[in-house]
């Protein structure tokens, strides 16, 4: 077999298992997508409006906010803070996963941050600290899917959102929860884990309380990090990598 051909099977592979690890990550976001696009209309936003929204922003929090505030005639420059405050912990994530994808053009880097993801960096980080690199092909393979079901999924309920059922009442809203709390414990071997797992998720619970959803998320996030900063790189007990 050529050289081309062995480097081609690469590349078919590596997107392939890309795209097995993003199906999870459909199931679960499926009946968000698919509330988003129901909720959108209820708000007056037309079906072509909704797909331009996901397919522009693709992010489930902001895009919920986003509808809110457009409801409620808003002025444009408080609905672009919020979503930016919404979806900070982005700023997080493309700060961890830049020195991950540091190797591709800047076009290939440019689409990566586009289509990042809270899984896709919980998997992509994973995936580097077992010492692989995180290659393009692969990335896309994991983040393309659940963009494109994402896009779909919600125009889906913009167009039949009256026939969706309660979520809440077939249980299926608890899907997401799950595989994140799956990705967090696949952290559990860092250094600080508990100790930021818990001060993230304290912080995040008075702030749902107190400020309400979908702020808490961030401020959860931001709580953690700051515990991270502040702590020693030993304070868990266990050898911080070099």
């Amino acid at each position: 077999m050529s050289a081309e051909a062995i480097s081609e099977n690469s590349v078919k592979s590596d997107f392939w298992d890309g795209v097995r690890l993003s199906m999870p990550v459909v199931v679960a976001s499926a009946p968000f997508a698919l509330l988003f696009g129901a909720l959108a209309v209820d708000n007056g936003f037309s079906v072509l409006e909704a797909f331009l929204m996901s397919a522009t922003v693709f992010g489930g929090a902001s895009q919920m906010v986003g509808i809110e505030l457009f409801g409620q005639h808003v002025a444009p420059w408080l609905i672009v803070l919020s979503i930016f405050a919404v979806n900070f912990r982005h700023v997080l994530y493309s700060a961890g996963i830049g020195r991950r994808i540091a190797h591709w053009p800047l076009m290939q880097q440019a689409i990566g941050y586009f289509v990042l993801t809270d899984p896709q960096f919980a998997v992509a980080e994973r995936k580097a600290e077992a010492g692989e690199t995180v290659g393009f092909t692969w990335y896309m393979g994991l983040g393309l899917p659940v963009y494109l079901f994402w896009v779909i999924e919600s125009t889906l309920g913009a167009i039949f959102g009256k026939l969706i059922p309660d979520t809440r009442a077939l249980g299926i809203d608890f899907l997401l929860p799950i595989y994140f709390l799956g990705l967090v414990m696949s952290f559990r071997k860092r250094p600080l884990w508990l100790p930021v797992v818990v001060a993230s998720a304290t912080a995040s619970i008075i702030a749902y309380k107190t400020v309400g959803s979908p702020w808490h998320v961030s401020i959860g996030a931001l709580a953690g990090v700051l515990l991270a900063v502040i702590l020693p790189p030993r304070h868990s007990g266990v050898e911080a990598r070099p």
